[in-house]
């Protein structure tokens, strides 16, 4: 780590710490040629999720845009938002297990599905009707056997 002040290349860390939000850790650094004293931040640097949309654009894996849908999906249930922030972390980090960087919107819609099956029910099926796009009475009634 070169020193901000002098340039010189070697430092000693005196303190380190977590920060509050517990996503960093603080360092106080002292140079050992100038003595200055100066504060880093060391962060896991995390290659971005990025969604494969179905016309082939790109986007940003985005946990508000995922959760609003599933809250839609289980308005008027009793499904917390914890079991829903859950739900999203555990694909999540399913997906970057798995080191993949880029990932279809359909494969998150189907791990999404794969998960509310043994959370809700009725969730399933609102989330389904949308993913879906059912656009008769008779998709929809197929989905509900395939539930049974």
């Amino acid at each position: 780590m070169k020193c901000q002040i002098c340039g010189h290349e070697e430092t000693k860390v005196i303190d380190s710490r977590t920060t509050e939000s517990a996503d960093a850790i603080r360092r106080r650094r002292e140079c050992l040629k100038c003595t200055e004293r100066f504060t880093t931040y060391e962060r896991i640097e995390e290659i971005p999720l990025m969604v494969i949309k179905k016309d082939n654009s790109r986007e940003p894996f985005n946990r508000s845009k995922l959760m609003a849908g599933l809250v839609r999906a289980v308005t008027k249930r009793e499904v917390s938002n914890t079991e829903l922030d859950k739900l999203i972390t555990d694909i999540e980090k399913e997906l970057r297990n798995q080191f993949k960087y880029e990932v279809e919107a359909k494969d998150i819609g189907d791990m999404v599905l794969k998960r509310l099956k043994d959370i809700d029910k009725v969730a399933y099926i609102r989330f389904a009707s949308v993913y879906k796009d059912f656009q008769d009475a008779v998709e929809f009634s197929q989905e509900l056997t395939k539930l049974r």
